[in-house]
C-alpha cells in the first residue's frame, strides 16, 4: 500500500511539474509570435480568467479525494459514487455560471484595466475568448480528484500533460496561422491564443474519460462490495467538501489577486504621472506577463520539492510528536531557501541575459526582472507558510494573513507606482506578501510552539554561501561580457550557461563541504556524486 501511495504521489508531482515547465517554455516562442501588444492582450484576459478558475477548482480535487479515500477505507464505495454523480452536475452549473458572468461582465473588467476606449473593446474581445474554458475546467477537477480518491494518479498526471499540449499546441499555430498565413490582426491572434485554453481543456476532459472507460468495470466491482452502513446527505457531504478546499482556494489565488491589483490600477496611476497609455501597457505587459513568467521558475521548483514534507507534519502535528514536527517544520524551511535563495539572486544578477533569451533585449525589462526576481522567495514562503498552516489546522488564519497583505498591496500600489513607476508595484507586492508571511510566521510559532533558531541560523549559513556564489557568478559575468554581448538570443544563452555553471558549482560545493547538502538531502547527495564519478570515469577512458 505504502509503495502504490509513494509511486502515485511521484506519479502527480512529475506531471504537476511537467505541465508547470510546458506552461513557462511556450512563452519564449508565443512572445516572438504576437509580440509585446500581443501579451499586453493576453495577460489583461489571463488574471480575471484565473481568478475565476482557482475560486472554482482550487482544493476541488484534494478535497474530493480526501472525501472519497475516507469512504473507501470503510469500504462504503457508495457514498464517493453518490458524490461524483451529484458533484458532476454542480460543477457543470458552477463553470457554465462563472462563463456568463466572465462573458458579460468582460467589458466591465476591460475597463477596469484600461484607460483607452479602442483597447477596451479588445481586451473585451480577448477576455471573452478565454471564459469558455471555465465550462469544462471545473467539470474536469472533480473527475480529477474521483481518481485520486482511489489512489489513481495516473489521469490526473496524465490529462494535464495532454491539456497543456493541446493548449500551447493550439496557441501557438493559432497565433501564427492568424498573423503570418492569413495576414489577420494582433486581437484576433491574442482571441485565438486565450481560446485555446478551452481546447486544451478539451484534450485533458477526453483523457480522463478514456481512463474511465478502462477504469469503469473495476469501479462498478467495488460498488458491489459497498457495506451500505453509512447514510449521509448531500448537505454533509457539501460541507465537508466546502470546509476542506476553502484554504486552498485563497493559497491558489493569492498571487493572481496581487496580479488583479496591479492590472486594475497600474495604467491608471501611470497616466497620473503623464505615461501614455501604449507605454503603460507595455510597462504591464514586462510587469505581470515576461517577467513573472520568468520570476515564478524558482518558486515552482522549490515549492514543489517542499510540500512534500507537509503531508509529514500533518501527521507529526495530529501525533503530537512534537520532535518529529519540529525536524519537519525545519527540513521544510530549509530546503526552499537552500533551493530559492541562490535561484532567485542568480536571476537577477544575470537578469538582462535571461530576458533577452526568453523575449528580446529591453532594458526596461531587465531593470524590472532585476528587481522583481527576489519576491521569488516570498512566493515560496508564502504558500509553504499557508500550507503548514493546514497541516497544522490553522487554516483560518490564511485569511487574515491574505486580507492584511492584499490591503498593503492596495493602500501602496498608487502612490508606489507614481513615485517609482513599475518596481513601485513590485515594491508593493513585496511588502504585501511580507507581511502576510510574517502572520502566517507568528501563527506557526505560536500554535506549533516552533522555534525559529535553527532555521535562522541555517538562513544565515545558507546568505553567506549565497553570497559566494554572487560574487563567482558576477566575476564570471563581468569577464564574458568582454567577448559576449547579452543583446545577442544566442549569446546570451551562452552567457546564463556559463555564469550560472560556475555559481551552482560554488554553491554546491560549500553545501558539500559543510555538510549542509547532507543534513537536507540525504543520500540523494552520495547518489547524485557516484551518478557524477561514474560519469567522470566514463569520460576519461573515452579520451
Amino acid at each position: 500500500m505504502q509503495s502504490k501511495l509513494l509511486r502515485g504521489t511521484f506519479i502527480l508531482t512529475f506531471g504537476t511539474i511537467l505541465s508547470k515547465i510546458l506552461g513557462l517554455i511556450y512563452v519564449i516562442p508565443f512572445f516572438q509570435i504576437v509580440g509585446r501588444e500581443g501579451t499586453v492582450l493576453y495577460q489583461y484576459s489571463y488574471v480575471p480568467y484565473t481568478i475565476f478558475i482557482s475560486i472554482a477548482t482550487a482544493g476541488i480535487p484534494l478535497a474530493v479525494s480526501k472525501f472519497i479515500s475516507k469512504y473507501n477505507a470503510l469500504e462504503e464505495y457508495a457514498v464517493g459514487r453518490k458524490l461524483f454523480k451529484s458533484g458532476l452536475v454542480v460543477m457543470l452549473t458552477t463553470g457554465v455560471i462563472s462563463f456568463l458572468i466572465m462573458y458579460f461582465a468582460a467589458p466591465v473588467f476591460a475597463e477596469m484595466s484600461t484607460n483607452k476606449d479602442a483597447n477596451i473593446k479588445d481586451v473585451t474581445t480577448v477576455m471573452r475568448a478565454v471564459s469558455f474554458a471555465l465550462i469544462i475546467v471545473p467539470f474536469m477537477s472533480l473527475i480529477r480528484g474521483f481518481f485520486q480518491g482511489h489512489q489513481s494518479m495516473g489521469p490526473t498526471a496524465v490529462s494535464q500533460v495532454v491539456e497543456q499540449i493541446v493548449r500551447i499546441a493550439f496557441l501557438l499555430i493559432g497565433a501564427f496561422a492568424v498573423l503570418k498565413i492569413f495576414k489577420g490582426d494582433i486581437v484576433t491572434a491574442a482571441s485565438v491564443a486565450t481560446f485555446a485554453a478551452f481546447v486544451g481543456a478539451i484534450g485533458g476532459l477526453l483523457v480522463l474519460f478514456w481512463y474511465w472507460y478502462k477504469r469503469k468495470p473495476y469501479l462498478d466491482e467495488l460498488l458491489r462490495k459497498d457495506k451500505g452502513t453509512v447514510e449521509i446527505s448531500l448537505k454533509e457531504i457539501y460541507k465537508e467538501i466546502l470546509f476542506y478546499s476553502a484554504p486552498f482556494v485563497l493559497v491558489g489565488i493569492a498571487n493572481p489577486l496581487f496580479q488583479a491589483v496591479d492590472q486594475f490600477t497600474f495604467s491608471k496611476a501611470m497616466a497620473e504621472i503623464g505615461i501614455q497609455a501604449k507605454v503603460a501597457d507595455s510597462y504591464f505587459s514586462i510587469l505581470n506577463f515576461e517577467s513573472h513568467k520568468i520570476v515564478i521558475i524558482p518558486m515552482s521548483l522549490a515549492t514543489a520539492f517542499s510540500l512534500t514534507l507537509v503531508p509529514s507534519i500533518t501527521q507529526a502535528f495530529v501525533a503530537g510528536d512534537r520532535k518529529s514536527l519540529n525536524h519537519q517544520l525545519n527540513q521544510t524551511f530549509q530546503v526552499l531557501l537552500y533551493l530559492t535563495l541562490p535561484a532567485s539572486i542568480g536571476l537577477s544578477l544575470l537578469a538582462e541575459p535571461v530576458y533577452t533569451a526568453f523575449y528580446q533585449h529591453d532594458i526596461v525589462g531587465t531593470e524590472v526582472l532585476r528587481a522583481y526576481a527576489p519576491v521569488a522567495i516570498l512566493f515560496s514562503l508564502y504558500s509553504v507558510t499557508a500550507a503548514i498552516l493546514q497541516g497544522i489546522n490553522e487554516q483560518r488564519f490564511t485569511i487574515l494573513s491574505l486580507l492584511v497583505g492584499l490591503l498593503i498591496k492596495l493602500s501602496l500600489n498608487i502612490p508606489l507606482i507614481k513615485i517609482m513607476e513599475t518596481k513601485g508595484a513590485v515594491l508593493a507586492t513585496t511588502l504585501g506578501y511580507a507581511a502576510a508571511i510574517l502572520i502566517n510566521l507568528m501563527v506557526i510559532k505560536s500554535f506549533a510552539h516552533y522555534p525559529f533558531r535553527l532555521v535562522l541560523r541555517r538562513s544565515l549559513l545558507i546568505v553567506i554561501f549565497v553570497g559566494f556564489m554572487w560574487a563567482g557568478t558576477g566575476i564570471v559575468y563581468q569577464l564574458l561580457l568582454l567577448f559576449l554581448s547579452p543583446e545577442s538570443k544566442i549569446e546570451s544563452v551562452i552567457l546564463i550557461g556559463l555564469s550560472a555553471s560556475v555559481g551552482a558549482a560554488i554553491y554546491f560545493y560549500l553545501g558539500l563541504k559543510s555538510g549542509l547538502a547532507r543534513k537536507l538531502f540525504g543520500d540523494r547527495v552520495d547518489r547524485l556524486l557516484k551518478k557524477l564519478q561514474i560519469f567522470g570515469r566514463r569520460r576519461a577512458s573515452e579520451n
